[in-house]
């Protein structure tokens, strides 16, 4: 602490002797051909300062203020454009690309404003851009981009402190992720396999430009999701010099390298080491989490016409027992009698190629992904015998994707068609025991699956009318050999259709409707019983699901967005398990394997509600986030009736904002509600059962009565303040960040743990047959403060 105080008073008097002097270049492009373009007025948002790009397209600025801005584009024959968000500071010069499109219209009868908020022909609605500025800022979120995005509307977050990306209703099992192009499987250390969840987000926040958030309407060019697409674009490296940027965070330290490799290659790379299990050990906490991540990105431009993108992504968890807890209570009885110790690791690799012609480009996508879930469980946490191993589990996916794109304009048309080959390795060594039919029952086998999915899409788009109407039609077919229910591309044929018309300058209509379908998730491809691939019998088919989305958005000025949208989904071919008698879109946000059971695509589910935001983004450095998502989920159960989801939460607000004061300090905070969810109770006829009890080392749900209850709702108010100072050879920043500030109890499922004696023995009735159990009600919820530390030189 001592040390800490003596670096604040040493940056506080440089920071008086130093001049904020910050400096930006850049340059601007053609879009689709990639040419440079000369001449072009440059702007920095919301103030006078400005340039001129010379005849090679580059600009650029000094004696910037430090901070975050966002830099203007406007071209005679071009729409106007924005540059993603950038932080400028005194310790390096920045370098930032600016794309600009042409425009059809002659005429000037709608005047389009450069905005932040972007909006493409392809998905006028459904589409947010989430800029680094407010993936830094974020309060509550600590700099982990999956927090971030809870922010948005129709995201419900969670009091279990998880990434889980639940999307208008959907299950945490819907969404895809794209890095630079690349599809990255999995974004979340301690992932589980099945869905998209897991407590901790791997992307670290130096990297990320900008994300897209999609939560309908996705692009033909973006397959396999039912109810989300996130699209994370990276930084590039600074051409000029090697950088620096360490950072101490709530959960790990990294370590950020930039710069350039030659004249025409830069790259960024990073490493981070979490040190939870210190933290959970001197709290007792009855688990202990550790992390390692790696992130690489290179690009290089050989010439203006041929670049090349290599990314890379990898992460390695452990997650173990703390047996060293003395007298545990109910709680962390409960925790260490069901959860397994965990070894999970992950990576991507990918390349992406791009060629650019006068009207075209080409985009060439090479990756290979693979997971390795490791997983095993003894009765009792008892290791002296391999009789009281209860689970011993070990799964790998390997993916390895090819995927071509051309895009091009002409006459007005924007056009982009292309194809995908994937060749999939899935293979499942299992064996534990399971209770079913009022029995114990042995679950035993290998996988060893090999699969070949192949997709086609296209889409066109033009805007007519001087650009009033934006009109945009796609398709989209996807296969598999898996079976001969998955094995025709007509039989997922996906078409979709958008559009948008500007009433006025401020005002638009904005409309979607698709159909799209995505795999059922491996662990259901490639799960056994008596040595045969049960659910290819049962003719497993794709989920499909239809969306009908109108909405209307007013924009007053550039930087502020009044948006309303109602939707609708109907899904069908859900995956229903046969043992549990319940759609498995109900599961998934939880640790472990989801999907790895007997499966029937018979479930029909429906999402629809209204979503309304206002955003106000960096006027005079205040940011302001308010939306309000009425959402119902609803998935038939055995009997062919509509019931609450598990994600029918009915109401989501989410209040997010911060405020820039002097001398570079800023505050801001996040206050979110979450309607109560509806939750199934325990089956405590069944769990008393030794047998039973014994084989999963906890208690059973009672699906008879699925999702028959629901909880309190939940709300969390998050603080954060920031002080950062911009020096000349290094910009140091410090911040502290409170979760829960007034210490909400959020309920959750009763604990149920088994009796005791005075000696510590369980107490059992019924011949020895069944356990007491005891019924303890549980909530969570801390004030949990984070002091983090950022230092770039």
């Amino acid at each position: 602490m001592k040390r800490l105080i003596i670096l604040l008073l040493i940056l506080k008097l440089s920071s008086v002797l130093v001049a904020q002097n910050a400096s930006l270049t850049g340059k601007v492009v053609d879009a689709v051909s990639n040419e440079p373009l000369p001449f072009v007025n440059i702007l920095v948002s919301g103030t006078n300062n400005g340039t001129v790009s010379d005849e090679n397209g580059h600009f650029e600025f000094r004696n910037l203020t430090p901070g975050f801005i966002r830099i203007e584009a406007s071209f005679v024959g071009y729409k106007k454009a924005i540059s993603a968000e950038v932080e400028v500071n005194n310790a390096s010069t920045h370098f930032i690309e600016i794309l600009m499109d042409k425009s059809v219209s002659e005429l000037d009868e709608v005047t389009v404003k450069a905005s932040p908020f972007r909006k493409t022909v392809e998905s006028p609605v459904s589409l947010r851009t989430i800029g680094i500025g407010e993936i830094e800022k974020s309060p509550g979120a600590n700099r982990d981009i999956s927090k971030v995005i809870q922010s948005f509307p129709g995201v419900q977050s969670t009091p279990a402190y998880r990434n889980d990306i639940i999307i208008r209703g959907g299950g945490p099992s819907e969404s895809r992720f794209y890095l630079d192009g690349v599809e990255v499987p999995f974004i979340n250390h301690f992932a589980t396999q099945g869905a998209s969840g897991g407590p901790v987000g791997i992307l670290n926040a130096d990297f990320i430009r900008e994300v897209n958030y999609y939560s309908g309407a996705f692009p033909a060019n973006r397959g396999n999701a039912l109810s989300g697409v996130m699209e994370f674009n990276q930084i590039d490296g600074n051409e000029d010099k090697i950088n620096f940027r360490g950072t101490l965070g709530a959960s790990e330290i990294a370590a950020t390298l930039d710069g350039p490799i030659g004249e025409k290659t830069n790259f960024v790379f990073s490493v981070r080491q979490s040190y939870l299990q210190f933290l959970f050990s001197a709290l007792e906490l009855p688990f202990l989490p550790t992390f390692t991540d790696m992130q690489f990105k290179l690009r290089t431009r050989f010439d203006k016409r041929n670049e090349l993108t290599i990314i890379g992504l990898g992460a390695n968890d452990l997650f173990e027992l703390n047996e060293d807890i003395e007298n545990p209570d109910d709680e962390q009885k409960y925790i260490l009698s069901q959860i397994p110790v965990n070894e999970q690791w992950t990576y991507t690799l990918g390349a992406v190629y791009k060629h650019y012609r006068d009207n075209s480009y080409q985009t060439f996508v090479v990756s290979r992904s693979h997971l390795n879930n490791g997983a095993y469980k003894y009765l009792e946490n008892d290791e002296s015998s391999e009789e009281n191993k209860i689970l011993d589990y070990n799964s790998e996916e390997v993916e390895n994707k090819l995927r071509f794109e051309n895009t091009s304009r002409m006459d007005g048309f924007k056009l982009n068609f292309g194809a995908n080959l994937d060749f999939v390795t899935y293979t499942n060594n299992t064996q534990t025991r399971r209770f079913l039919g009022g029995q114990p029952v042995d679950i035993s086998y290998n996988t060893d699956l090999n699969l070949v999915k192949y997709g086609l899409f296209a889409q066109l788009s033009r805007s007519v009318f001087n650009e009033r109407l934006a009109l945009s039609i796609g398709v989209r077919a996807d296969a598999n050999n898996y079976s001969s229910s998955m094995n025709n591309l007509l039989d997922q044929f996906s078409p979709r259709f958008s559009a948008a018309y500007s009433l006025t300058d401020k005002w638009s209509l904005n409309f979607n409707t698709g159909r799209y379908y995505q795999l059922p998730a491996y662990t259901s491809l490639g799960y056994k019983e008596n040595d045969e691939l049960v659910n290819k019998s049962n003719n497993l088919k794709y989920i499909a699901v239809n969306h009908l989305i109108g909405g209307i958005e007013f924009r007053p000025q550039s930087a502020v967005l009044f948006s309303a949208e109602a939707f609708w989904k109907g899904y069908s071919d859900y995956p229903f398990s046969v043992n549990d008698q319940i759609s498995l879109a109900n599961k998934g946000a939880d640790f472990g394997v989801v999907g790895d059971e007997e499966v029937l695509s018979i479930s029909e589910g429906r999402a629809y509600g209204a979503e309304f935001q206002t955003r106000i983004n960096a006027t005079k450095g205040f940011n302001f986030n308010l939306s309000y998502t009425l959402v119902r989920s609803e998935f038939k159960d055995a009997s062919d009736t509509y019931i609450p989801s598990s994600w029918d939460s009915e109401h989501l607000i989410t209040l997010t904002t911060t405020k820039d004061l002097k001398r570079n300090w800023r505050i801001g905070a996040r206050w979110r509600f979450v309607g109560g969810l509806p939750y199934t109770p325990w089956d405590l006829e069944k769990s008393a059962l030794v047998e039973a009890w014994d084989l999963q080392g906890g208690p059973y749900y009672d699906y008879s009565q699925l999702n028959a209850k629901r909880f309190d709702p939940f709300h969390q108010l998050d603080l954060r303040v920031d002080k950062s100072y911009y020096l000349n050879k290094i910009t140091a920043k410090f911040y502290l960040d409170i979760q829960n500030l007034y210490n909400f109890q959020a309920q959750e499922n009763d604990i149920i743990v088994r009796a005791e004696d005075a000696n510590g023995n369980f107490i059992t009735v019924d011949n020895g047959t069944r356990y007491v159990l005891n019924q303890i009600e549980s909530k969570s919820g801390t004030v949990l403060p984070t002091i983090g530390i950022i230092i770039e030189f």
